[in-house]
């Protein structure tokens, strides 16, 4: 019974706190319908006019997502100017008329609800008084739809209307707040159709920088064989066959010229393990993420505690993950000036999340060539989710989620 009296106060309050957007919008129906029907005459101010809708909106939406768990997107498109064409793009839009439909049910029964779980409360000490004062109520006075006339109903009636009104109360009450909740959901979130266009647009903007990303990879494989590698053969080559040429003349210059050939050759194959560490690091293979990512923290200039998961991901996933935490302790001894590292990996489900945090003077915009635009072009080509956190002298925490399959 407790549980049940805390869950209808609570929707009480939703509702209570509904008229918060129920009495603007059931005040704004008249003006928004006034707008609208003289809509060609006030077309170049339709930007300008939805503001005040959008923001009691959102209001509801923030209402109706902590009842039910989980955010409401937000369908819109950042506003232009006041212009003809913005105007005519917001006419055309779902979400305007999606909002207007909004203000008109809300206005209406936002209120009605609102105002009936609130008189809900008072109702039951009133009905449980009625048998002490019913005989000096105005004539006519009912309870539980029955006219007060006598004591025996003056002593039976009061109790079967507040029967009723805890009924109400523990039942009705917290479904008209469900039920406001999913009425904002339906009508203030985006449609399947703007959902999956909006998943459209982010899966291209994912691969293309999954492409880039691929580019520049390719491109610093290739630099690094041209640069590195290639020269260094190149080099040995030239030494055996100078020493070649000199090896019946001159045998110590020979000798010489190939034990720096062997040099350059190993310091190639140096080179070549390089390169291959960098396409995928052998060390998760051998170890997994979790032993891998403490032989990197171990190499570092300060000392980082780690936090890891024994759970494997897919070889993609591991790899991703590698390269982030190795780029952001890169950034951390390089850029933040911190004196101490976190590194958080935790497998949840379908998703593996990475946590690198420092105590450094913090700063860090992916904009600047830090490494993190780098991170977050490697993370959206696996559809992952980056978020920085660098306030100014509160360091740097950066939380990564990589799907990585159940």
């Amino acid at each position: 019974m407790t549980r049940a009296l805390r869950r209808s106060a609570e929707a009480t309050r939703y509702l209570l706190t509904g008229l918060l957007t129920a009495v603007p919008a059931l005040l704004g129906i008249g003006p928004v319908l006034v707008f609208l029907a003289l809509l060609v005459i006030t077309l170049p101010w339709l930007p300008y006019a939805v503001k005040p809708l959008r923001a009691l909106a959102n209001l509801e939406r923030r209402r109706a997502a902590r009842l039910l768990g989980h955010e409401i997107p937000v369908p819109y498109r950042e506003l232009g100017d006041a212009k003809s064409d913005e105007a005519r793009r917001l006419m055309w839009s779902p979400a305007l008329w999606r909002d207007v439909a909004w203000i008109g049910v809300h206005g209406v029964l936002g209120l009605v609800a609102g105002v009936f779980a609130v008189g809900l409360w008072p109702a039951i000490p009133f009905s449980f008084s009625q048998p002490l004062w019913w005989w000096a109520a105005p004539e006519g006075s009912q309870s539980a739809f029955v006219t007060l006339d006598s004591w025996p109903k003056a002593l039976t009636l009061p109790f079967l209307q507040v029967a009723l009104d805890v009924f109400l109360l523990l039942w009705l009450v917290p479904r008209l707040a469900r039920w406001q909740a999913r009425l904002a959901e339906v009508l203030l979130g985006p449609t399947r159709r703007s959902s999956l266009t909006e998943r459209v647009e982010q899966l291209t903007e994912t691969r293309a920088e999954a492409l880039e990303a691929h580019g520049a990879e390719l491109r610093r494989i290739e630099r690094d064989l041209h640069d590195g590698t290639q020269a260094q053969l190149v080099a040995a080559a030239l030494r055996l066959g100078l020493a070649d040429r000199r090896f019946d003349a001159e045998p110590d210059a020979a000798r010489t010229l190939f034990l720096e050939a062997r040099e350059g050759v190993e310091e190639a194959l140096t080179q070549l393990r390089t390169v291959i560490r960098g396409i995928y690091p052998p060390i998760l293979s051998d170890r997994g993420l979790a032993g891998a990512l403490r032989a990197l923290a171990a190499g570092r200039p300060i000392p980082v505690e780690m936090d890891l998961t024994d759970a494997r991901a897919p070889a993609a996933v591991e790899a991703a993950a590698y390269f982030v935490v190795a780029e952001a302790l890169t950034n951390v001894a390089k850029h933040s000036g911190a004196a101490r590292a976190w590194v958080t990996v935790r497998r949840d489900g379908a998703l593996l999340s990475i946590v690198v945090r420092d105590d450094g003077k913090g700063g860090a915009d992916a904009g600047r060539g830090s490494g993190l635009a780098g991170i977050r072009r490697r993370v959206a080509a696996l559809d992952g989710v980056t978020r920085i956190d660098s306030p100014d002298g509160g360091g740097t925490t950066l939380e990564v989620a990589l799907p990585c399959g159940s």
